[in-house]
């Protein structure tokens, strides 16, 4: 028997898998979204995982993060919940805190607006012009297998857009028109892409030829969102997706002539690739890459070139050449500025590993440790283990080189 608490049907009746017909098991979600799961479901409302978890459980991977969509609005979800946070000025979404600064996502089940109506308009709109039901929520989304919903109550896949078909095809398929749906929001492009690349899946061929002709219109999106989504790249999994955009051409609409060169010279970008292996590799490890370490490592290919025959202050012929770059993605001023003090400590370290002079007043700079450990991934393409630095580096290479010496006296 339907709970009351479930997904309801309409005239256009989803394809609805029951709990024998799917792989999921409440054991395999995360315990503290189960919790967000049950108490809605007790409260009446309607409770399903959507998104990236989903589509993963299908699969029989391991989700990086558990999505909940409901149809309790966002006041309805902070007064019923202690540990809530409302984020948002258009679009309110609820994140839900634990210990140790896990945050679940909860969502209300949305309408789908025109991206450019959502950027043009400051106020926030009315509720009934953004809240929407399940099936309306499904065709919002950008690719069909991520519009797969859960439904907690009657442990059922409920799809309203084909996604369990591409799910078994191994296919991404944009949900509607590709051609208007990436007009309409560029980013669809980067990520089709994106999804295609780490679930090694195969882009359907309209989608495709969307992509193809759709392409360019990234680089007139907001900088910070381009950022965002980069960002997104380096979480993990980092070289298949940077792969697959410069196949397509498109990193040049996003990091302009730094892109174009990955894009035009194989040699650099092969010299990128082996960093990004690092970055692969580490992401998945114990060990730790900070996000200006891993925008350092990813600019290092593109900018080493400046330290060979550059005089003068590298601070700033570094910062101008990311302005000259000209990139559609806005890093951030400090993030910049960070990530070129980590490349001139570096470009003094490497230096030293050349001649067995180090210029070690650079000890004394606060990115002296990021850049001790990005010069070893670079020697070495792999993270320092114990106690492994540049300065084992710089022993090994010159038994003799000099460590700094104490000034005597005040």
């Amino acid at each position: 028997m339907e709970s009351q608490n479930s997904v309801p049907c309409n005239n256009d009746e989803p394809v609805i898998l029951t709990n024998s017909g799917h792989p999921i098991t409440r054991k395999a979600i995360d315990a503290d979204a189960l919790k967000i799961l049950y108490r809605l479901d007790r409260l009446g409302f309607i409770a399903c995982l959507c998104g990236g978890a989903v589509r993963d459980l299908m699969l029989r991977k391991k989700p990086k993060d558990f999505d909940i969509v409901t149809d309790a609005r966002p006041g309805q979800i902070k007064k019923r919940f202690a540990n809530v946070y409302i984020i948002g000025r258009r679009f309110r979404l609820a994140h839900v805190h634990f210990e140790g600064g896990k945050i679940i996502e909860v969502a209300t089940f949305r309408k789908d607006l025109k991206p450019v109506e959502e950027a043009g308009a400051e106020a926030a709109p009315d509720p009934k012009d953004i809240y929407g039901t399940p099936r309306e929520d499904a065709f919002r989304r950008d690719i069909t297998i991520n519009a797969l919903l859960y439904d907690f109550a009657t442990d059922s896949i409920i799809d309203y857009v084909g996604g369990l078909e591409d799910l078994a095809r191994r296919m991404i398929r944009i949900i509607g028109d590709p051609e208007e749906r990436l007009a309409e929001d560029p980013v669809r492009v980067w990520r089709a892409i994106r999804h295609a690349a780490r679930l090694g899946f195969d882009i359907e061929e309209t989608t495709e030829r969307a992509i193809q002709s759709h392409g360019h219109l990234l680089a007139a999106c907001p900088g910070s969102r381009l950022y965002e989504e980069f960002n997104k790249d380096l979480a993990y999994e980092t070289r298949p997706v940077i792969e697959a955009l410069r196949n397509r051409g498109i990193l040049r609409h996003i990091l302009g002539r730094v892109g174009e060169d990955y894009e035009a010279d194989a040699g650099l970008f092969c010299r990128l690739e082996t960093l990004l292996d690092i970055i692969d590799r580490t992401s998945s490890a114990t060990f730790h890459l900070s996000l200006e370490e891993m925008y350092a490592l990813f600019f290092w290919p593109w900018m080493e070139p400046l330290f060979a025959d550059a005089t003068g202050d590298m601070t700033k012929i570094l910062a101008d050449a990311f302005v000259n770059a000209r990139t559609q993605m806005i890093v951030p001023k400090n993030l910049r500025a960070n990530v070129i003090q980590i490349m001139i400590i570096v470009g003094g370290m490497r230096r030293a590993l050349c001649t067995g002079h180090m210029r070690w007043a650079l000890k004394r700079r606060t990115h002296y440790a990021q850049a001790s450990k990005m010069c070893f991934m670079i020697e070495k393409g792999r993270p320092p283990e114990g106690e492994e630095s540049f300065e084992s580096l710089l022993q090994a290479a010159f038994p003799s080189a000099l460590r700094p010496r104490r000034r005597r006296g005040g």
